[in-house]
């Protein structure tokens, strides 16, 4: 009996030592849960919102079998992605990525071009919609000396290698790449998944101030 005993007791503990180090590995290297804490995302991200992300979809593929079999792929333009602050690497940055390796970036009149084309950006929120573009007013020395604010006109600047140029889809109201300059590859912690709760703290109770219609909505 006491035998018996033991072995299940011993069997109850190896489970949870398992599920311990399956659970430490899903976060290390699988899945990470973020909260939006500001505003800079906003209307795609709202804060309170939180999500899973995905830390595998950028990994490092060492062979070619693991290219093909893996679902690891390359950073694209317009992914939301988690990355390490650069200027303070123990915080957690979300924005969009709109400039690659080699790509030539610059805003005219809050309008992004990428290698001299504009730039469709159905997702961007302005707190204050920018004027039309005079057709004649489509090179960057044209534009020379009407605003000096980085959130109506900046650039052009070319992407180094190795690293992205990041925005926040509040153009008006976002700490990116405009400021702080180009986001390192190495600092790229994974891609935003899905939004599994989201919660407005304003709203009072918790069943009152979640966000039913947002969860498990797509980030995009």
């Amino acid at each position: 009996m006491d035998t018996f005993k033991k072995s299940v007791v011993r069997e109850y503990f190896e489970s949870l030592v398992i599920a311990v180090v399956l659970a430490l590995f899903v976060r290390t290297f699988v899945v990470q849960a973020f909260k939006i804490p500001t505003g800079s995302m906003e209307q795609n991200l709202l804060i309170g919102d939180h999500l899973l992300v995905n830390k595998f979809a950028f990994g490092p593929a060492l062979s070619w079998a693991e290219r093909r079999l893996l679902p690891i792929r390359e950073i694209h333009r317009l992914d939301v992605i988690v990355f390490k602050y650069p200027e303070e690497p123990e915080r957690d940055f979300i924005k969009r990525v709109i400039g690659l390796p080699g790509e030539t970036i610059e805003l005219r009149n809050k309008r992004v071009y990428v290698d001299g084309r504009r730039l469709d950006e159905p997702y961007v929120f302005y707190l204050e919609d920018p004027p039309p573009l005079p057709e004649d007013m489509s090179l960057s020395s044209d534009l020379a000396g009407i605003s000096s604010d980085p959130r109506v006109q900046y650039g052009p600047v070319t992407v180094p290698a190795g690293h992205y140029f990041v925005m926040g889809d509040n153009r008006d109201n976002s700490q990116d790449s405009r400021y702080w300059g180009f986001l390192p590859r190495e600092n790229v912690k994974g891609k935003a998944l899905v939004i599994y709760w989201s919660y407005a703290a304003e709203s009072g109770t918790m069943f009152n101030a979640t966000r039913w219609g947002r969860i498990l909505r797509q980030v995009r």
